[in-house]
């Protein structure tokens, strides 16, 4: 009686696990289909999912592991949390169930796994590590793009390729590549940086009007988006433009087009945005001059040096000095604009500022009346300046150079 007893027991609380173990799965299941379906995330719902999935972790069997780190890998995306999802990805991955049978092939890892992996770690924090490796998973993703998975429905494994088809035209415009990522982006539905790397290689081009009117364009189709009140998940997670330094380049290819009054309210806009960022106050002091606002120019001036200051190592910032110097140039304070320009010269600075320091470095010294020694290393200087650099006022001061006996003969 005893050992039936016991046996009745063993299969009574068998059974009540059983059914508590299903409750939970169900729970969890319906946890997540609830975010995954939903047209706008919910946060409340994400953080739901989360702790139901890790209530089913706890006793899902090895098979199951993978799919249940994926599911709350992917709540916790939607909740906003990259590198915890990217941890849960990358165990859903190593728990992908193999067959040991050898008249099975195993399925392979679900390409929208790994590129959610590769993109969640992107939107944790871009460095050249990171960049390196997203690179290369999404890669090798896009080059086997089979959405047959049991793991999500296949709209939404392509919808989470194509976010990385787009994560891998933005690493290839970070890294200056603008063909590559003019191919990538493409292929995707994202007019905005189709539009910006369109405006881009017209830069490079120097047909600056067409840069400016595709960037005004890129910057109206993402202030479009930024203005949706319910974003998708994929929208959510897709490469965002540094709107900053967007700003400033539109600005600043307005300026070299001839439009410095739309290029004057283009980067207001920009300092709002990223008051950090020295460029955008020196090339509205450069629009400000074009429209004959000298004080307000010189007053860009000032901001655009102590920016640089302000966001620079022991005050170790060439383009610091740079904008300081053209601050005594416009005050015909020649000497101290050369020793300024010589200074940013000798600091951390960008080849392309370093090449303006020097042209402005040379014709502070035409400028002061060292035309023999200055007047040829000016005129060399100005073939590498950039589109910013005053090159006709550079001309001018050439021509206004005395020209010595001596200076005479040599020519």
């Amino acid at each position: 009686m005893r050992l039936c007893f016991l046996t009745l027991l063993a299969a009574s609380l068998a059974t009540a696990a059983d059914e508590q173990q299903l409750a939970l799965e169900l729970r969890a299941q319906s946890d997540f289909e609830r975010v995954q379906m939903a047209a706008v995330p919910d946060l409340t719902a994400s953080t739901r999912c989360v702790q139901s999935e890790a209530a089913v972790l706890a006793i899902a069997s090895p098979a199951e592991q993978s799919l249940h780190r994926f599911r709350k890998g992917y709540c916790t995306m939607v909740g906003g949390d990259f590198a915890g999802a990217a941890a849960e990805f990358d165990k859903a991955i190593a728990a992908w169930p193999t067959n040991s049978r050898r008249d099975q092939v195993a399925e392979p890892v679900s390409p929208a796994l790994l590129a959610l992996d590769a993109i969640a770690r992107l939107k944790a924090g871009a460095n050249d590590t990171t960049l390196d490796e997203a690179e290369k998973t999404v890669v090798a993703t896009l080059a086997n793009p089979s959405c047959t998975s049991a793991l999500m429905p296949v709209a939404a494994c392509e919808a989470d390729l194509m976010t990385a088809r787009e994560w891998l035209g933005w690493i290839d415009l970070r890294r200056g590549n603008l063909a590559a990522a003019a191919r990538e982006f493409s292929q995707s539905s994202n007019l905005a940086w189709q539009r910006w790397v369109a405006s881009r290689q017209a830069f490079d081009r120097r047909n600056y009007p067409e840069a400016a009117a595709s960037g005004k364009r890129a910057i109206e189709e993402w202030d479009r988006q930024r203005a949706q009140t319910a974003p998708s998940f994929n929208d959510r997670i897709r490469p965002q433009p540094d709107l900053g330094q967007a700003l400033t380049d539109l600005g600043g290819a307005q300026l070299v087009a001839g439009d410095a009054a739309a290029a004057i309210l283009t980067l207001d806009r920009a300092v709002k945005a990223a008051p950090e960022m020295a460029r955008a106050y020196y090339l509205r002091a450069r629009a400000k001059e074009r429209m004959g606002q000298q004080e307000a120019a010189l007053a860009d001036y000032n901001l655009a040096s102590r920016t640089a200051f302000a966001g620079a190592k022991d005050l170790n910032s060439g383009e610091a000095h740079l904008y300081r110097g053209i601050v005594f140039y416009r005050r015909k304070d020649f000497a101290r604009a050369e020793d300024e320009f010589s200074s940013a010269l000798n600091f951390n600075i960008s080849p392309a500022l370093r090449a303006d320091a020097d042209a402005w470095r040379y014709m502070a010294a035409v400028s002061a009346g060292s035309c023999e020694s200055s007047r040829g290393s000016l005129a060399r200087a100005l073939a590498s300046v950039t589109p910013y650099f005053p090159k006709q006022e550079a001309s001018d001061a050439m021509r206004a150079c005395p020209i010595t006996a001596t200076a005479a003969q040599l020519r």
